[in-house]
Order: structure tokens, then C-alpha cells, then sequence
């Protein structure tokens, strides 16, 4: 199981097909490309949405369910009770019980698995087609029938604490991007990270995760989606046998108040063992609601995706004193998010000389527009990204399956090339200057300290045998 804190969802691609898809785009220029058929759309009378996508290419599916439930939906000291739930629901019901899921989803060629992020917990099936119907199976028979063991909790909550040591306190940038997220978020509970807290992993109950599971995992919290070599005509009547016998759920509050607004400048150290310092830049921006979030999602392009990018360009190659750069957004969440920028110091080089570098490369943009090729470039890699996204079973599904499930709506998937393409370059400067300020800016550094020397061990006692 893993869990994330931004999902931007971008598919893993070599150079060489990267570069002739990117040159592909440039001879076509503005005409269209085809982003896949519209799914199949279905609202079960229980109230769970289906989407079925029918790609006849190979006798392969994928099975996805999402649930409308993530790190947001959580209260001050329980933060991680999503990303619990979600280990939890490999642990069996009455008629699966522990461990039968997945080796029934392997005995039978498929691979499974799930993750939970800020706003949502989803769970998926990779199989061949002929095994779809086994896949939904499984998925409605612990959509209602979880059985929640104290003795498999506590064993369970002692492999998310390792799995916390693992990326958040024995990882010094997993670290500061927490920290990060926590000084931005000061009453938004994207002020805590998806797999909780220590304190709160310890406090948390068997009775907070039935409650949860009571609350959000139910039809009308989901959506289904099945993307691969189907007919979503005789696909349909099954999915109505096996999901709608589940009764509706409550209708959980996804509301929350605003983030207050930030006047003034935050910073923060880190001090962690480490081998060479961190350097963060974090903006508040908007999410996919407003048409801001297509120039931003641009502007993230210019500043870091690839070698040509600003920031590579500026600190890794010219100046020479950064070893990583790169940037972040995500404009699909269900809240208004974050927008960072990284640089891991070359050593030797100084803390303050990275961050001023930084912040250069956000006044030049600012100052000055992007040129209509640099713009163009960035344009063509978003384009491709989605393109290698529609491409693929999983990653469709997953780009339908976060649209949906915070709030955008798959047709938003579809429309996302046409608004990229109307973003000018003036749009982008635009957009720098009203968000990328000073008094939204928060700055976290990390500060790296010696490693600890190894305990000696203890000398050696003998009691007298040979």
C-alpha cells in the first residue's frame, strides 16, 4: 500500500519517446488529437457512480474504486486514520477472510493494490479482462463486509509506524516536505500528513476506524470505474448484481472552511541528519475551480519539467549549485493547494545563494512573459503527458477516478488539452504576479547535522564455560 501527498499523476516515460511524441505535437500544432471515448457513465440506485471505458486494444482491464475520503476528511488527533483504513481493508471479511484478496487476485494473474492521498482513499485491480467480474467480486463484498480485528490493528498500526519512519523521519526531504505542508495549513486539515502523526497513530482506536469506515465507505461515497477490453453493456447487469444490494450510506460533510488568508511571509529550519541542505518554496494557489489553475499548471512546466526547464537550466547546469530542482502543482483537489519549489545544495554552495536563485527565476518570470517557444514547449509536454496518460488502462482510470472524486468531474479530463492550449503567455506572467508573492510565499530549509556516531558495543562476558 503506499500514500502520497500530492498526486499529480505523471506517467514514467523514456527520452527518446518522450522527445518524438513532443515532436509529433509540434508538426500537428493545434489540431486535435484524440484523448480516448467518453466513459460510460451510470448512477446505481444506490447511488454509486460507474464509469465503464471500453479500450479493445489488449485483454487487459483495470478495476479502480474510489472513495471520497483522504487526510482531509480527518479531525485534529486522529491524522493517518484514512491511510489505516485503507491497510485495514486488506485484512479479510466473513466470506474472504485475511490474506485470501490477494492471493485470489494473483492465483489468477492480476496484481492489486491501493493508496490514499489528501482527498481520497482508492483501490485497484490490474487483471486480464476475463477476470473483471472476480475483481468487482471481491471489491463489493468488502465495500459493506470489513471485519475489524483489535489483535490484526494493533499489528498493522506497528507496520504504518514503520512505514512513517521510513519516508517521514528517516527521510530529511520527506521531512521538510511535511514540515512544509504543516507552517502553510495552519487550520486546513491539509496541514497534516496522510499518514498521521506518531501521537495520533497511537491514540487512534479500532472504534475510530469502524466509525470511519461506517461513515465514507459506502456506494454513494464511491466511484467504480473499469477501463480495458469490456462491453460495458454486459458489464453493467453484474456490476447491478454484485453493488447495489449495498444499502446507501450517510452523505458525509466534504465542506470545510477556508484557509484563512496569509499576511506575511513564513519560514522555517529544519535541523535533521543529513548530508547536504534543502531548500523550499511553498505558495498557496487555487485548484482545478478556477482558470488560474491551467496557467499555473503551465507555469510549473516552464520552471521544471526536463532538462530545458528554467531551473535547471539556472541552478544545476549554469550556476552549478543545486544537485535537483523542480516544482510542484496539482490543480485536481478538492481544496486550494500548494505550489513549491525545491532545490537540493550542491555542497559547497551556500543556502542563501539557492534561495536567491530561486526566488530570480520566479521575479524573471514575473518581469518578463515566457517567449512564444518556450511557452509552445511547455504546452507540447503537458499535452503528451496526457496523451501517455489516456494511453494507459491504470492511469486513465486514475485521472478519471481523481477527477471525480474531488469534485472536477471527468468532462473536466476532457476539456483540460483545450484550456491548456487558450493559456497566453501574458496569462502566466499574470498569474506569477498575483499568487507567487512575498506575503504567500513560505520558506523551509533543511539544516543538515552529522550523522550520530555508532554506539561501540558492549565488551564481550564470559561466564566461565568453554
Amino acid at each position: 500500500m503506499t500514500y502520497s501527498t500530492s498526486i499529480m499523476i505523471r506517467p514514467i516515460i523514456t527520452r527518446t519517446w518522450f522527445a518524438c511524441l513532443v515532436g509529433i505535437l509540434l508538426i500537428l500544432g493545434e489540431r486535435s488529437i484524440s484523448m480516448g471515448a467518453d466513459p460510460n457513465e451510470y448512477i446505481l440506485s444506490n447511488g454509486m457512480k460507474v464509469l465503464l471505458i471500453e479500450v479493445p486494444k489488449a485483454p487487459v482491464a483495470t478495476v479502480q474504486v474510489w472513495y471520497k475520503v483522504g487526510s482531509r476528511n480527518e479531525v485534529m488527533g486522529r491524522a493517518g486514520l484514512s491511510h489505516m483504513l485503507e491497510h485495514m481493508m486488506f485484512k479479510g471479511t466473513a466470506r474472504y477472510p485475511k490474506g485470501s484478496f490477494s492471493r485470489i487476485i494473483r492465483k489468477n494473474g492480476g496484481i492489486d493494490n491501493a493508496f490514499t492521498g489528501q482527498d481520497f482513499t482508492a483501490y485497484f485491480e490490474n487483471v486480464a479482462a476475463d477476470r473483471v467480474g472476480l475483481a468487482l467480486e471481491l471489491e463489493a463484498d468488502r465495500m459493506q463486509g470489513l471485519l475489524l480485528d483489535q489483535s490484526e490493528f494493533q499489528t498493522e498500526r506497528d507496520v504504518v509506524k514503520e512505514e512513517r519512519r521510513l519516508r517521514s523521519e528517516d527521510d530529511p526531504q520527506g521531512a521538510l516536505v511535511e514540515a512544509l505542508f504543516a507552517q502553510v495549513f495552519m487550520s486546513h486539515p491539509y496541514h497534516w500528513p496522510v499518514i498521521g502523526w506518531f501521537a495520533d497513530l497511537d491514540a487512534m482506536t479500532i472504534e475510530d476506524l469502524q466509525r470511519h469506515y461506517d461513515t465514507f465507505y459506502s456506494p454513494n461515497n464511491a466511484t467504480l470505474i473499469v477501463v480495458g477490453d469490456i462491453k460495458a453493456d454486459s458489464l453493467l447487469p453484474i456490476i447491478k448484481r454484485l453493488f447495489e444490494p449495498i444499502p446507501r450510506g450517510p452523505s458525509p460533510k466534504q465542506i470545510l472552511p477556508p484557509e484563512p488568508e496569509q499576511r506575511g511571509e513564513r519560514r522555517f529550519l529544519l535541523k535533521r541528519e543529513a548530508q547536504v541542505p534543502f531548500v523550499m518554496m511553498g505558495f498557496r494557489i487555487p485548484n482545478y475551480t478556477s482558470d488560474d489553475s491551467y496557467a499555473l499548471d503551465l507555469l510549473e512546466s516552464i520552471l521544471s519539467r526536463g532538462k530545458s526547464a528554467r531551473l535547471y537550466q539556472s541552478l544545476v547546469y549554469d550556476q552549478k549549485m543545486a544537485l535537483a530542482v523542480g516544482a510542484e502543482y496539482s490543480l485536481l483537489q478538492t481544496d486550494p493547494g500548494l505550489f513549491y519549489f525545491y532545490a537540493l545544495v550542491n555542497p559547497g554552495a551556500k543556502v542563501e545563494a539557492v534561495e536567491e536563485a530561486l526566488q530570480r527565476e520566479v521575479t524573471r518570470l514575473q518581469n518578463e512573459p515566457p517567449s512564444e517557444l518556450e511557452l509552445q514547449r511547455a504546452k507540447n509536454q503537458v499535452e503528451a503527458s496526457r496523451v501517455f496518460e489516456q494511453d494507459s488502462n491504470f492511469r486513465h482510470a486514475m485521472l478519471m477516478g481523481q477527477a471525480e472524486t474531488v469534485g472536477a468531474g471527468w468532462r473536466r479530463v476532457n476539456q483540460f488539452v483545450e484550456r491548456i492550449r487558450a493559456v497566453t503567455a501574458h496569462d502566466i506572467q499574470r498569474v506569477a504576479r498575483q499568487y507567487l508573492t512575498p506575503d504567500n510565499r513560505t520558506t523551509g530549509i533543511l539544516i543538515p547535522l552529522p550523522a550520530k556516531p555508532l554506539e561501540s558495543p558492549s565488551p564481550a562476558t564470559h561466564d566461565g564455560k568453554s
